[in-house]
This record gives structure tokens, C-alpha cells and sequence, in this order.
């Protein structure tokens, strides 16, 4: 997915200078952010108070839409650099094409994953015809040094490895959860679960004290380690824990983003993840002159062009608060 914001600025992240060392409870507010015409996203990360977790640095939630007499998702072609583009479903369909010839639609429950390395383009839109509901999230992971200019591919799960307990079933996304690892290519130290628990699951799920965590709320009643957290917002969660208190006071979806913190400092601006201006300004002046990404084929409708780069310079830095 793309940010479609067209006075996009710059994000500053990574860094480890702000990593909470400690267990905390940070509530996370979402800013309404609309994706063309007919699709609107609560948008968590990056937020004001907090930048990245771990490698996690881009979290939308949408719907659940009504999109029976809508056109749903239509994201037109657009650029991504250093990162991972993570989608999920709880309901609905989505069709992603990209410009290594992927075309591939992606259902609930299934993995979406696109490493675009060192330059891809891609479209997401809802098929024709579509299911009555949209809801999901749409996830980035930024890519360390080592691999931020990798091949650009794609891959899609349609079977990911659960773990079980009373009252909760975790499917997981992407990295690794109590022995359990996701098929998806991971890069950094990192985990993403889809946690779907019944009304009345009282349970203690089991974390990694050398990773920082953030729990996505997507639908239902449920207290995070005693917080409640309402559908369309996140709570930072820090490091240092063994185990999360989780419960349901009806049936709820969660999504648990965790990994290791992420040491270097990135530049985010639009749908780029870099390291300096230059690297930003020639990725900028690449996609509107047609090269480096590469064509889209099958979309109907022309890509996105780029907004105009802010007039102050753009610096890498550690996370902000």
C-alpha cells in the first residue's frame, strides 16, 4: 500500500538512542489518513509519539468497509525502496500486481509479502467482483543495510503455522513465536502474529525479552497486559518482557509486531526508505522519469506521481518522542 499523503514529509527513525528498555504501556493514537476515493486508514506508525518497533516502521488499519455498492481498495501504481510491504486480511480480497510480473490476489489469513530491495512498483485493488467487507492491515518492514538493495520479489502464504492455546489461536505472520516460524523472508530479528482470541481467553503469551513488542487492536473487547486498547489503535508494550497478559471480553483480533530494535537511522519519505537526500531525491527522480521500477502491467489507470520534496533538508536520525 502506498502513502498516499501528497504533502508527504520525512520520517525520522531508527536508531536505538529511545528504545524503552523497560516494560511500559504506550497507547498509540491512529491519524485518519484517506486512500483514494473510497478507502480510509487509521495510521499508527509512524505516529507522534513513537516511530518504529523493531524493524516495523509503516502500520495502516482499515475498515471493516462496506464496500458492496464501492469500488473497495484502488491503489494505483507506486514505488517502494528498502523495505517490505506486509499485507493482511481478516476480511475481503485484495489484487496485487507489481513490476516483476507478480499478480497474485491475497485472502484473509494469508500472507502478502513483497521485498521491494532495491526498487519494485506495485498496484493493490479490490477484484471485481469483491466480497460486502474490507479489513486489514497493510505493514512495512525497513531493510538493514546488508539487504536494502536486494533482488525486489514476491511471495504469498496461503498456509502459515499456528500456535495454540485455551481460547487463542495465533497465526504466524511473518519471523518466529514460540517455536513456530512463518515461510516469509524475514531480515531483521523480528516477529508479526495475528492472535484471535474467544470471549473469556485469559492467557500469557510467551515473548522475548530482547525484543520491544506493539499489540495492533483490529476488532473486539480485549485488555492488553490490564490496558484496554479499542479497535484501530496500538499499545506499545517496550522490552524486556517474558510473557503478555492477554483478555478477551468478547471475541477480538489482535496483531502483535515485535523485533529486535532496529540500530541504524533511515530516512522515510512517501514510499522510500533510505539512509541520505541524495538517495531519496534520485529515487524520487527515477520513478517520474519511468526508469529503475520498472511497469506495472494490467492496472487500469495511470501511477502515482510523486509529491514535491520538502524545502528543508532531509537527516537521518534516531527515533523521536
Amino acid at each position: 500500500m502506498s502513502n498516499l499523503d501528497r504533502h508527504a514529509v520525512p520520517s525520522v527513525c531508527g536508531g536505538r538512542g529511545f528504545v524503552v528498555a523497560e516494560p511500559v504501556r504506550e497507547l498509540l493514537s491512529p491519524r485518519q489518513v484517506r486512500l483514494g476515493e473510497s478507502t480510509e486508514v487509521r495510521r499508527l506508525l509512524p505516529n507522534l509519539g513513537r516511530r518504529m518497533i523493531g524493524a516495523w516502521c509503516f502500520v495502516d488499519h482499515y475498515g471493516p468497509d462496506d464496500i458492496a455498492d464501492e469500488p473497495g481498495m484502488q491503489v494505483p501504481p507506486h514505488p517502494h525502496m528498502g523495505l517490505q510491504t506486509v499485507s493482511w486480511l481478516h476480511e475481503g480480497e485484495v489484487l496485487h500486481r507489481d513490476s516483476t510480473g507478480s499478480l497474485q490476489t491475497i485472502r484473509p489469513k494469508e500472507l502478502g509479502l513483497m521485498t521491494s530491495g532495491r526498487a519494485i512498483s506495485h498496484s493493490e485493488e479490490s477484484p471485481r467482483p469483491h466480497a460486502r467487507f474490507l479489513h486489514g492491515a497493510q505493514l512495512w518492514v525497513a531493510l538493514p543495510d546488508a539487504h536494502r538493495d536486494t533482488d525486489p520479489h514476491f511471495e504469498h502464504h496461503p498456509d502459515l503455522p499456528t500456535v495454540t492455546a485455551p481460547g487463542l489461536t495465533a497465526t504466524i505472520v511473518l519471523g518466529a513465536l514460540d517455536g513456530s516460524a512463518s515461510p516469509g523472508t524475514a531480515y531483521t530479528p523480528i516477529v508479526a502474529a495475528d492472535l484471535a482470541l474467544s470471549h473469556g481467553a485469559d492467557v500469557r503469551l510467551p515473548l522475548d525479552p530482547d525484543f520491544e513488542y506493539g499489540v495492533l487492536a483490529m476488532s473486539g473487547e480485549v485488555h492488553v497486559d490490564g490496558v484496554p486498547v479499542l479497535p484501530g489503535s496500538m499499545l506499545y508494550l517496550g522490552c524486556g518482557r517474558t510473557e503478555l497478559p492477554l483478555r478477551a471480553e468478547s471475541d477480538a483480533g489482535l496483531m502483535l509486531l515485535g523485533g529486535e530494535p532496529f540500530e541504524e537511522e533511515l530516512i522515510m519519505w512517501w514510499n522510500f526508505v533510505g539512509r541520505t537526500q541524495a538517495e531519496i531525491e534520485q529515487a524520487r527522480a527515477d520513478w517520474t522519469t519511468g526508469s529503475r521500477f520498472g511497469e506495472v502491467k494490467g492496472y487500469d489507470g495511470a501511477p502515482l506521481a510523486a509529491p514535491s520534496l520538502p524545502p528543508t533538508p532531509l537527516k537521518p536520525r534516531g527515533r523521536t518522542r
